[in-house]
């Protein structure tokens, strides 16, 4: 039985690792994607400037709970094929219902848009939709057969090396610091458009992909005011550049 201690530990191993690993798989997508970078870029999927996606983050913790519970409190060996549908099922939708409370959160509370599934048969405010709903259904599969197992045995390998506890925390002091610097540029950002229209809701993928025709936006940019200021001058610079076309690329469709 672990304690709070190595409860902590484990799941920040677990969120940092399914983060990042997210975060590779974002980048591959929308850099061959037309549809959500037309112009083939490498862009950082995320909203935080390192290699770091929460949301997935979230899910890989989710993931593993779900998996270890079926694991050792379930007996799924005689259960067949339909189980592990089921079980898969219910995987998918909790991968989708983070994804949609991640997605809310950010366009009720700070009016900026990560993604839009608007175009998507089925979705619901444009934040979820079936078709990526089976995304995560196929990503929870590979997740219990491949990475699983793996997880299960460095869960047993941290609760024996707590010296590893260092390293998570240096990690998890370099998110913390980066979350902040990201918010407050996102509410700034938010702040800029709301002077064009009050109700405007930040697209946070245009924007990136303007900002880097613009040569301002890098993937790894230490965390300074002069970048800061670099931002937000050109982001301001554009809105006010292009103001009949700010409902098409700055709010929601």
């Amino acid at each position: 039985m672990h304690n709070i201690y190595q409860i902590f530990i484990i799941m920040a191993f677990l969120f940092f690792f399914g983060a990042v690993l997210g975060w590779v798989l974002e980048l591959v997508f929308r850099r061959f994607s037309k549809k959500a970078n037309p112009e083939g870029r490498w862009l950082n999927p995320g909203f935080l400037t390192g290699p770091c996606l929460p949301i997935y983050g979230l899910g890989s913790i989710a993931l593993y709970i779900l998996s270890i519970t079926e694991k050792y409190f379930i007996n799924a060996q005689k259960a067949g094929v339909l189980y592990y549908i089921i079980m898969f099922f219910i995987m998918a939708l909790v991968m989708t219902l983070i994804e949609y409370i991640a997605g809310i959160i950010f366009v009720k509370g700070m009016h900026i848009k990560l993604w839009d599934y608007s175009d998507e048969p089925g979705n619901i405010q444009g934040v979820v939709c079936p078709k990526f709903t089976l995304i995560w259904g196929v990503l929870a599969a590979l997740y219990y057969f491949f990475l699983f197992p793996s997880f299960d045995k460095l869960v047993l390998w941290f609760v024996d090396h707590p010296w590893f506890s260092f390293v998570v925390g240096t990690v998890f002091g370099f998110f913390i610091i980066d979350c902040a610097f990201s918010f407050h540029l996102g509410s700034v950002l938010h702040k800029k458009a709301a002077e064009i229209d009050k109700k405007a809701t930040v697209d946070f993928q245009f924007m990136q992909r303007r900002l880097q025709q613009l040569k301002v936006s890098k993937f790894f940019t230490p965390h300074d005011d002069r970048y800061l200021t670099s931002k937000i001058q050109k982001f301001e610079e554009f809105i006010h550049r292009t103001p009949a076309s700010v409902e098409e690329s700055l709010k929601n469709k």
